[in-house]
């Protein structure tokens, strides 16, 4: 059941995401995705008043004449919205806790989805499949998405990332975007191989949601800390040369990021001291750069 304050938030983000959705955003989103949300239609000489970056420069060496890229969009385009609700989004070190990043956050990206007409399906995982909802279009669709975003309480506190991964590669989806919403801290060995498997599958997205001091922990001596997935307790030394938790934290961002520049899988980072929408914005905007 949904409160009067959760209420307002999600009629708050509809409003705010209509207006985003006025600006660059809405082009962007629709020209970030031809792989599945449009199709090449065919390529004719360049008119006055084209979009230059839908310019064919290879084809316009050979024809020695400028020609543009002409698409048309597919009318049945799949979105998912994978979310990490363990007990890891419980932390943060700024005000919003990273569990009300994620949830705003998937929650615009699927009234984006739902503006542009696209279907839209919701995934919510612990170390297992908490919540699926399978991809359609409507009103009554989209509102369900949105209170189960902010109402569903996890019944389990683990990650498993492999578990999510596997569940989406059994999918029978054709042309979705999946956008992957997590801290991803989990052992990247154990999901490596799925990982592969959606990005081929899918035109698959991490997004990392990180907090500064997952990078960078201040040196304040010896700290008493509680692992929130296990009741795990434990005593970690931040002090100078005996930081070793800022080496691993390093080592484990690193590899993940090479994980996925290996497989040629976007990352899409969003901290959680600043609005997304600015990170958002940006990852549209360079995705259309690279489709051209």
């Amino acid at each position: 059941m949904l409160t009067d304050q959760t209420r307002a938030k999600i009629k708050k983000l509809k409003i705010y995401t209509k207006r985003i959705m006025q600006s660059n955003l809405c082009g962007d989103y629709l020209s970030a995705f031809k792989g599945s949300g449009l199709e090449f239609d065919q390529l004719r000489d360049y008119q006055h008043g084209d979009d230059v970056r839908f310019i064919d420069w290879n084809s316009s060496a050979k024809m020695d004449k400028i020609m543009i890229k002409r698409y048309i969009q597919e009318r049945d385009r799949t979105i998912i919205v994978a979310v990490d609700v363990s007990a890891s989004g419980n932390y943060s070190s700024h005000q919003e806790l990273r569990k009300e990043v994620a949830a705003n956050l998937a929650a615009t990206l699927s009234f984006i989805a739902h503006l542009n007409k696209d279907k839209i399906g919701a995934l919510l995982f612990t170390d297992r499949v908490e919540q699926w909802i399978a991809p359609s279009r409507g009103i009554a669709h989209i509102s369900n998405i949105l209170e189960t975003m902010y109402a569903h309480t996890p019944r389990h506190a683990t990650t498993s990332i492999e578990t999510a991964l596997r569940f989406l590669v059994s999918l029978k989806q054709r042309n979705a975007v999946v956008f992957f919403i997590s801290d991803w801290i989990d052992n990247h060995e154990r999901y490596a191989h799925l990982l592969k498997v959606a990005g081929c599958k899918y035109d698959f997205i991490g997004v990392r949601l990180g907090d500064a001091c997952e990078q960078q922990f201040p040196d304040i001596g010896l700290l008493d800390v509680v692992d929130p997935e296990t009741g795990g307790v434990a005593t970690i030394d931040t002090r100078g040369n005996h930081n070793q938790v800022n080496r691993f934290l390093s080592a484990h961002h690193q590899e993940h990021t090479h994980l996925f520049n290996k497989h040629r899988i976007d990352l899409l980072d969003i901290p959680l001291d600043q609005p997304f929408i600015t990170p958002l914005i940006k990852f549209f905007s360079s995705r259309v750069k690279r489709q051209i």
